[in-house]
């Protein structure tokens, strides 16, 4: 094992073992660099491991510091149903929770969110998950929320509605209704839609340069696309999603119950 190596794992069990706390500074370079008897360029290899990992902050100027984490997401498939169930449910019960509490365990007070609505246009992609011509006219809403400790979002997402289906209630249209109690399931209840099933779609890749700088990604982390499409009892979908996670701080968990023999 390099040298490098060695200091990276040494570093790296410190912190996981908790010897290390998180927001900790660590001691400068070259002092570093004494401790473990090797050059400095060789430490600076060292750091530039954890860095990618996550680990570890570079503030240049003030130093290096463990990463404190961010407050992490656990998604899973009760989710849909858990808002399903809320549906019908009193205006004033709705208020209190949503779907980002849901994943995050935190309280709506802990929150700080932001909703933009624009005009938009299906593209061939979006005209064939939605089964409807290239060009119709679609409401896209863009949301992003995050904990008020924390000045990075959990994800980026982007949602579709066909215009003319949801112009039925034009309370809809307008983001100044958001954050709207009981979510988009609610939101499609006012207008006689019930959905019937909600497929997930998850694929992985790096990110793109604003999609690190929205989600205050540190390089080496990748983000994890999800496209949810809901579909009505009728077999009509009425709305596409796409979301955009950080890697470093969600987790995705499935459970398949099994029918017995």
């Amino acid at each position: 094992m390099a040298k490098y190596e060695q200091i990276a794992d040494a570093l790296r069990a410190g912190i996981r073992a908790g010897r290390l706390l998180p927001g900790e500074r660590l001691p400068a370079e070259d002092k570093l660099a004494v401790r473990y008897r090797t050059s400095v360029p060789t430490l600076q290899r060292a750091l530039s491991e954890l860095v990618a990992e996550g680990l570890i902050d570079k503030r240049h100027g003030v130093g290096t510091f463990v990463r404190t984490p961010r407050r992490r997401i656990e998604r899973n498939n009760d989710r849909h149903q858990w808002e399903k169930d809320r549906v019908r449910r009193p205006k004033a019960e709705r208020l209190r929770t949503g779907s980002t509490e849901h994943d995050t365990g935190l309280e709506v007070t802990d929150l700080a969110f932001h909703a933009e609505y624009r005009d938009a246009t299906a593209d061939e992609d979006l005209a064939s998950v939605f089964g409807i011509p290239v060009g119709t006219r679609l409401l896209e809403r863009t949301y992003r929320t995050n904990c008020r400790a924390e000045d990075a979002p959990f994800a980026l997402v982007h949602s579709y509605l066909v215009h003319d289906v949801v112009a039925a209630n034009p309370d809809l249209l307008d983001a100044a209704n958001e954050p709207w109690p009981g979510g988009t399931q609610n939101q499609l209840y006012t207008i006689g839609i019930e959905l019937d099933r909600v497929t997930e779609r998850i694929t992985a890749r790096p990110p793109t340069v604003e999609e690190a700088d929205r989600l205050g990604l540190k390089k080496g982390v990748s983000v994890i696309l999800l496209r949810k499409i809901c579909t009505d009892t009728g077999g009509r979908v009425v709305e596409v999603s796409d979301v955009t996670l950080a890697a470093d701080r969600t987790e995705l968990v499935y459970t398949t119950p099994l029918k017995r023999w």
